[in-house]
């Protein structure tokens, strides 16, 4: 599927289970740059986690939780992004930053392995991988795919150095397919 120009009104932020203080002012301050017009704000939305732990590893089914999130989106223009703490995980998967529906009006960040560190840094740099996980996870409910350039947000992070390493806006390309001016 092509991306096309992108028709995004509001974002809304959906703690789910615990958030580091902070983590949803820096979202909400921050996104709404990166989707010229949008609206960011967090929404009180209960979202059932209790069958997506894994008994075995501790961390949880990022699908699942993304499925009960879904039930709360109602407007095509709208996005959910739920943010957390918890350890996600998909199947073949150690872990996972992020996961979205592509295309879809539900993404899942979460920021339990963002504060590590790289050659590149530590805490500080938390801050800009949020941004860079939750727009990517935007990116993708937008019907945009991995991207190939290892600059662009769109790129996939295998590891927290990918994140570090990539930039926290879409390249070029990315960009023209959803219409956003860089």
């Amino acid at each position: 599927m092509n991306p096309t120009k992108y028709e995004l009104k509001n974002i809304f932020l959906v703690p789910i289970a615990q958030v580091h203080e902070g983590t949803l002012e820096i979202l909400k301050e921050r996104l709404p740059n990166k989707f010229p017009g949008t609206v960011c704000d967090t929404a009180e939305v209960a979202v059932d986690i209790e069958n997506s732990l894994n008994p075995h590893s501790g961390q949880h089914h990022s699908t699942k939780i993304l499925a009960a999130l879904e039930k709360h989106a109602n407007v095509d223009e709208d996005r959910l992004l739920g943010v957390t703490d918890l350890d996600l995980y998909i199947p073949n998967m150690n872990f996972i930053f992020g996961e979205a529906r592509l295309p879809g009006r539900v993404a899942i960040i979460s920021t339990h392995r963002l504060r590590g560190t790289t050659d590149l840094g530590g805490e500080q740099l938390f801050p800009i991988r949020v941004i860079k996980e939750a727009v990517h996870e935007l990116g993708h409910t937008l019907g945009l795919t991995h991207c190939d350039t290892r600059s662009c947000v769109m790129y996939f992070s295998n590891s927290l150095r990918d994140t570090d390493r990539k930039s926290d806006d879409y390249c070029t390309s990315c960009s023209e397919k959803l219409g956003i001016p860089r």
